[in-house]
């Protein structure tokens, strides 16, 4: 029987982030407002009202202004007791006159502030939590957590099993989004709950050394395509990003959206071994007595009390579990087989289109040794590609050198870095081929196709397939179809793609095949210094080149590998092949800033040539 699990989050913000700015437009900023601060509560209270009705239990992320008014303790108190709703501990929430006073202080995003200010802060939540309930929360969170900070939480607050600390896709996107003015830099992580590792909270756990000790959860469950493509605040099962993306009927205030994007999380199921995730994650500013954007607060009420009374619905029919926090971090170490000793099982995600009508599909893979994104609409390309195996440390906040960027680091970034689709100069990064015969040349990033998913175990190996439908390809003289599958071995970070030629109309031509990676790193648009990195032809005979800008190549004939050692994200990306081939390497150049990596190989009628992409730890 398939299990979709659903957290449902509710925090009481005394001061939230959108209503201050609402509420008291024209006048002079008041962190106590009265009117504001029992809005709020009012507001929480309604939240809380509709899950209930909806045969919903929750968690109270208490805030620290929060737990400064009796009249929140009390209510979390009280449905703590009736509804069986835990009481849980945000770090979201900090700003109010007491936060003020003491830090001297406006910056209220828990990753940004020192090491020291975080630890102080903890020990000051953490223990005016206890006085007010008597005893200490299991689950905490915020819209990103460092490492650093959970580690810390972890070693002073052992009983913490569960944290919201991530946002999926919130980076340069969101930023430009709000008027470059939304310091919320944390793309690159992944989208359903993991276990951190003790390195980087993106980068999963692989083993019980590096286990964090906590679950993480991420800041609402985000539409895969929508959000990669775009502004991730508008796609996501929180009523008020579909609203926010205007994604509802205007005469019938009907928003089909919200329930489909829940649908095909429930979906997820029958790719995960029978289980699928949401969470729905809210402050009460959103529902402002004011309204919202465009939206009076008649269709904000309706929103939230529609998403709660869907999930009721579920839960009704049998078909979703209410979990708390605590709750769910039990059940997902046990599901993943974490309790067993086993890190490895990934998450997948075959994802397709479901609000703009095109027929794209992606297939998001996330483990403990890397995150990808394969294409369809690219035929198959891998158009994200984070190296999670380095496990970076990256520490953030004030005092280090990423002060407000968590993201993880990128070796592959179709939004930031081109894709196959570059200007007239230059290329862009991707994992793709490309077959040419007579001069001319076809890449595969322009043969759109769909995948179909199947799981299978491989010389004693559990692998993830994804099989691509075929296409044609039609030269002047030659017309062939060819086939892609791509191999996902659990617990192996590489990734096998072989390309398989069906049929040709000359059964005795020959065409080249190029498998080839262009790559860089960084996590924004904006160009890293290359220098430091190592391309190299492995083999006999062996062709090394330092990057210079320089524009150069090399190839070695029946290369055993070609590779790039990256330094600055001490990470070392190769390709293998299944057969000899002509491998090489190209630099490349200051408007170009990418490298290359390929094998070529002339192949014929039914002939079929795989190559491995694998990363790997630079020390």
């Amino acid at each position: 029987m398939d299990k979709f699990i659903v957290n449902i989050i509710h925090r009481p913000e005394m001061v939230p982030e959108y209503s201050a700015t609402v509420t008291g437009q024209g006048k002079e900023e008041d962190i106590g407002d009265k009117k504001l601060i029992t809005e709020s509560l009012d507001i929480f209270k309604t939240q809380q009202r509709l899950a209930h009705e909806a045969g919903l239990k929750t968690t109270i992320q208490m805030t620290y202004a929060s737990l400064f008014n009796d009249e929140a303790v009390e209510l979390a108190k009280q449905d703590h007791e009736k509804y069986g709703d835990e009481i849980a501990l945000s770090l979201l929430g900090l700003p109010c006159e007491e936060f003020r006073e003491k830090y001297k202080t406006k910056d209220f995003c828990i990753w940004m502030f020192s090491m020291e200010d975080k630890k102080a802060i903890v020990n000051d939540v953490f223990e005016k939590f206890h006085d007010r309930f008597g005893f200490y929360p299991e689950s905490t969170g915020s819209y990103y957590m460092d490492a650093d900070l959970i580690n810390y939480i972890k070693e002073k607050y052992p009983m913490v099993k569960c944290a919201v600390a991530t946002c999926w896709e919130e980076g340069p996107k969101a930023y430009h989004t709000c008027n470059n003015s939304w310091y919320t830099l944390f793309d690159g992580g992944p989208w359903a709950p993991w276990i951190p590792s003790k390195q980087n909270t993106h980068a999963p756990a692989a083993n019980k050394e590096e286990d964090s000790g906590i679950v993480a959860i991420p800041h609402l469950s985000r539409d895969l395509i929508a959000c990669y493509d775009g502004n991730g605040s508008n796609f996501g099962t929180h009523p008020q990003n579909v609203l926010r993306g205007m994604i509802y009927d205007t005469k019938t205030w009907e928003y089909p959206y919200l329930y489909n994007l829940i649908d095909q999380y429930r979906d997820l199921a029958k790719y995960n071994n029978g289980y699928s995730y949401n969470m729905m994650f809210v402050g009460p500013g959103w529902m402002n007595k004011m309204g919202r954007w465009e939206q009076p607060y008649e269709l904000l009420l309706k929103s939230y009390t529609d998403g709660c009374n869907y999930y009721g619905k579920l839960k009704k029919e049998g078909k979703l579990i209410d979990m708390t926090m605590s709750e769910f971090a039990d059940y997902f170490r046990e599901k993943k087989g974490v309790n067993a000793g086993n890190y490895n099982e990934p998450e997948c995600a075959p994802w397709r289109d479901i609000l703009y009508g095109s027929d794209k599909q992606l297939f998001w893979y996330c483990d403990p040794y890397m995150r990808a994104c394969v294409n369809m609409d690219q035929g198959g390309a891998i158009v994200d590609l984070r190296p999670y195996v380095a496990k970076l440390e990256w520490p953030v906040g004030i005092g280090t050198k990423h002060v407000q960027d968590a993201s993880y680091p990128f070796l592959i970034q179709e939004k930031y870095r081109a894709g196959y689709f570059t200007h007239y100069a230059g290329a862009g990064t991707v994992r793709s081929a490309k077959l040419s015969h007579n001069g001319e040349e076809v890449d595969l990033c322009l043969c759109p196709t769909h995948s179909h998913f199947s799981e299978e175990v491989i010389d004693g190996k559990k692998t993830r397939i994804l099989t691509l439908d075929p296409v044609d390809i039609e030269f002047y003289d030659v017309k062939l179809t060819l086939q892609t599958k791509e191999y996902f071995e659990e617990g192996s970070s590489n990734i096998k793609i072989e390309r398989n030629i069906l049929s040709m109309s000359d059964p005795n031509a020959e065409v080249y095949l190029d498998e080839y990676i262009t790559a860089c790193y960084g996590t924004t648009e904006y160009p890293e210094d290359m220098t430091g990195i190592t391309l190299t032809c492995e083999g006999e005979n062996p062709q090394s080149i330092n990057y210079e800008y320089k524009c150069r190549d090399a190839k070695l004939d029946g290369a055993t590998a070609v590779s790039a050692v990256i330094p600055a994200i001490q990470t070392k990306v190769s390709l293998t092949p299944s057969a000899k081939a002509e491998g090489y390497i190209e630099e490349g150049y200051a408007f170009s800033p990418m490298f290359k990596l390929g094998y070529k190989k002339q192949i014929k009628d039914k002939e079929v040539f795989a190559t491995w992409l694998n990363l790997e730890k630079a020390n």
